[in-house]
């Protein structure tokens, strides 16, 4: 027998089985096939295999499934995991995007029970608060969390039955329970969330404190062997303060290893690239759902002689993208709003002359819906003062603001606004940066009155718009806008309106 202990887990696969990508069909080194390959050739009597969220959402695979065939219906996704035979699950905060009846049904397929000490569902947990496993005559005690920060981001309706408990606090108690009912030999725990600190300077390195809060609690938690995180999709292996912490990135390109040698009490953390062969009967399992969404990836819906490409991240927001224009365009004639709000995503692709599914997938990925709000001069003020932070001055120039890159990438935090004119002076000190606002060239006082269309995740005050949250809501259109642009462009099937440059970036 194995003198190790070996806890195998997967973060933030985000309905990644197959090993390319959907935009263009290029190879690569992750998804859930590659980590059953992983997981098969690591697993004897002594593993533990635990998936720690947000797995359910982020892929056109996971998409198709959740918008054709209903929350209710096994995912195959969640079928792949049965199959890869996970020991324990952790919910993440994109769990949540298909309510209440996705992830129930997604955890029943899987077939693992739920770690969660912090959530609580009509007031009880929805498994055992920790579990203590013996091996080797050694007591290990696992014990999972998801960040706290869930109802900032997720529709009420979808959570309004579950309850979270803060992170930090929850995580203190349960080792100190554990600790004193227990005394086993190591504790490890299992958490949907992030490092809030630089690990060198110990400075804060985000806008949300409370999202994330790994690093206090392997600086300030006495009893802690591991720590499993994810949420931030960062590369991280290491030790804090004594503390084994692992991160495997994103969408399966690493299965994240912690080994425990109970001879010598060792505690080695380690990520292991998925560069293996994709197992083929995960392959086969998904076969016949991947030909169809191929097939509708590849269903044409309408033609555009416009660049609504996105030709590199800089300049297309310091330019302003007309793909900004037309999903602005979209969200104000679907909703009637005076003003339109949205963000270029991070790798967003951009439409094709010829506009695919597939190009309109590679280029909106989130399943968030449409909000109305209503707001001031003085609130779109200050909500332009927010996204003007994305920029800074250095080497006299104008650049992507360091924050906006680390700890991880914040791109989808600068929003784009039409159905007004402004300009942003850089050079300005924050929270002053936003000059010649006007409607229609008529300059917009504090008492003007507006609505906006923007998505549900800017509707909540995520990333740092809490002005936008407290904002009194019009009314919401509970349908995704990826639907919402792709019935545009069916109806109008060709593209075409007039270039907006209403927005100017200056030292």
């Amino acid at each position: 027998m194995s003198n190790k202990i070996r806890i195998l887990s997967t973060s933030d696969i985000h309905g990644t089985i197959y090993p390319y990508a959907y935009a263009d069909g290029k190879p690569l080194d992750e998804g859930l096939a590659k980590i059953k390959t992983l997981v098969d050739s690591l697993r004897d009597e002594n593993t533990i295999v635990i998936d720690n969220g947000d797995t359910i959402e982020g892929s056109p695979f996971t998409y198709y499934h959740y918008a054709f065939n209903g929350n209710g219906v096994p995912c195959l996704l969640s079928e792949a995991m049965k199959m890869i035979g996970y020991d324990y699950m952790v919910p993440g905060n994109h769990d949540f995007n298909y309510g209440e009846e996705g992830l129930f049904t997604h955890f029943k397929t899987a077939e693992a029970p739920i770690l969660c000490a912090n959530l609580l569902y009509k007031g009880e947990l929805l498994g055992p608060e920790y579990v203590i496993k013996t091996i080797n005559n050694k007591k290990l005690a696992l014990f999972g969390l998801i960040t706290h920060f869930v109802p900032h981001w997720e529709e009420e309706k979808k959570i309004r039955n579950f309850s979270f408990k803060e992170a930090f606090e929850c995580c203190k108690e349960t080792v100190a329970k554990i600790k004193e009912k227990e005394n086993p030999d190591y504790i490890v725990c299992i958490y949907h969330g992030g490092f809030e600190r630089d690990f060198e300077t110990k400075e804060l390195n985000e806008n949300n404190p409370g999202e994330n809060e790994a690093y206090r609690m392997c600086t300030e938690i006495a009893g802690l062997s591991a720590i499993i995180t994810g949420h931030q999709h960062r590369e991280l292996c290491g030790k804090l303060n004594g503390v084994a912490y692992t991160q495997p990135f994103q969408h399966g390109a690493y299965l994240a290893c912690i080994e425990i040698d109970t001879d010598t009490n060792e505690v080695t953390p380690s990520l292991i690239p998925a560069d293996v062969k994709a197992d083929s009967g995960i392959m086969e399992l998904c076969a016949k759902e991947e030909k169809r969404i191929q097939d509708w990836l590849d269903m044409p819906l309408g033609t555009t002689d416009l660049d609504l490409l996105v030709h590199d991240e800089y300049g297309s927001r310091f330019n302003k993208s007309q793909l900004a224009t037309f999903i602005n365009i979209v969200q104000k004639e679907v909703s009637g709003a005076d003003l339109s709000g949205v963000a270029i995503f991070l790798k967003a692709r951009g439409l094709d002359k010829i506009i695919t599914m597939r190009s309109l997938m590679a280029t909106y990925f989130f399943p968030n819906t449409l909000v109305i709000k209503k707001i001031s001069g003085k609130i779109l003020k200050e909500y332009l003062e927010r996204s003007a932070q994305f920029w800074t001055i250095s080497n006299d120039e104008i650049v992507i603001n360091p924050m906006m890159d680390y700890p991880t990438p914040q791109y989808h935090n600068y929003d784009l606004i039409d159905g007004v004119e402004y300009t942003i002076k850089v050079s300005n000190p924050i929270g002053q940066r936003i000059v010649n606002l006007t409607r229609n060239g008529v300059p917009i006082k504090d008492d003007d009155e507006f609505t906006i269309a923007i998505n549900n995740y800017r509707s909540s005050g995520s990333g740092g718009y809490e002005m936008i949250k407290n904002a009194p809501t019009v009314k919401e259109i509970n349908r995704s806008v990826i639907d919402l642009i792709s019935d545009y462009i069916l109806n109008h099937q060709e593209i075409d309106f007039e270039p907006e440059n209403n927005i100017k970036v200056i030292k």
